[in-house]
């Protein structure tokens, strides 16, 4: 069985992880305030002055648990892992794949056509519950936009073509996104995706879910054996995780976007929960992270079935699914990488 529905997030400002026997133990002020089995976890994130012990740390090592450190808003910064698991005649394949323009391109593009069709079936589902004229003008206009770019994937041919068209069908999915808001309109206004850093709340609460999301496909990646680090459609780049940004793509709309929108239009965060910095950036404050955290890890236990494989699983597993899916590509077991499409 997987342990890819346990992870221990750690926001607390000024909180210390020690060994304890068999168990990851965190302390605030002197005092325990939690004791976790290991063998119960699969990975730990620190947010900001979040320390640990070496012994700790060659601890997770062992046992396979990934120990991520971000700074206290999201921005990765490190992470602790042991050896490297996996078939090193895999991470050879995918080294020389990659290097290969149109099986790069390929795979690129299986991964841009289920972003671009997962946007379109959230848009699509809004259509059918929003009934004001406005909304439903501005969510049929960028279905359209987003179909238009469907038609033309097929004929793409470089990387390059391929993340021109990802970034138009990103600017028309954003584009309507504010019309999937339909609760604290003054607080969560959307106008464009800003990053490093989020200038706005809702921005902030989707950087914050992406975060989760991608330490999620990375330790899917590294548990079959691949390099998070290369990637197909994202370009390499020191400290990048651009194969977990590519999986991730086609994950973004239908978990981490659709788990925004209900966390707002539901009340569960507040518009009181953010703050602005002088530099223009807004930040979620610690309550609201943890009520973030407690969601997403809630939408992990969720069931859905596969659309691939047809079988029931979590949500938290589909990840590790689709990473195996990509090496058994890789591998030339699978004619082509299935994209997660959902319905």
């Amino acid at each position: 069985m997987r342990r890819l529905l346990n992870t221990l997030y750690v926001t607390t400002q000024g909180a210390y992880l020690s060994r304890e026997g068999e168990t990851v133990c965190v302390r605030l002020e002197g005092g325990e305030r939690l004791r976790v089995p290991v063998h119960n976890l699969e990975g730990i994130v620190c947010f900001g002055q979040v320390s640990a012990s070496p012994f700790l740390l060659g601890m997770c090592a062992e046992r396979g648990v990934g120990v991520s450190f971000l700074s206290e808003r999201g921005r990765f910064l490190a992470r602790v892992q042991g050896p490297t698991s996996g078939n090193v005649l895999l991470r050879r394949a995918q080294y020389r794949l990659a290097d290969r323009p149109e099986f790069a391109a390929e795979v690129a593009r299986a991964v841009v056509t289920g972003k671009v069709l997962n946007c379109r079936a959230v848009l699509a589902r809004a259509l059918r519950r929003e009934p004001g004229a406005g909304p439903q003008a501005g969510l049929s206009a960028a279905r359209g936009r987003l179909e238009q770019v469907l038609t033309r994937l097929p004929a793409a041919k470089s990387v390059d073509e391929i993340r021109g068209l990802e970034g138009e069908a990103a600017r028309s999915y954003f584009g309507a996104f504010d019309h999937l808001v339909t609760a604290q309109k003054e607080d969560f206004h959307f106008r464009e995706r800003s990053r490093r850093p989020p200038l706005d709340k809702l921005n902030a609460l989707l950087s914050f879910l992406y975060t989760l999301l991608v330490h999620d496909v990375m330790s899917a990646l590294e548990a079959v054996g691949l390099d998070p680090a290369v990637g197909f459609l994202h370009r390499d780049r020191p400290g990048r995780p651009g194969l977990a940004l590519d999986l991730m793509e086609e994950l973004r709309p239908v978990w981490a976007d659709r788990l925004a929108l209900t966390l707002v239009n539901r009340r569960q965060v507040k518009g009181k929960g953010f703050t602005r910095r002088e530099s223009g950036a807004v930040w979620m404050d610690e309550r609201t992270r943890k009520v973030v955290i407690g969601a997403y890890q809630n939408r992990k236990r969720e069931e859905l079935r596969h659309p691939f494989l047809g079988e029931k699983l979590a949500w938290g597993l589909v990840p590790f699914v689709q990473a195996l899916l990509l090496a058994r590509h890789l591998r030339g077991e699978l004619e082509a990488y299935p994209p997660f499409l959902w319905r």
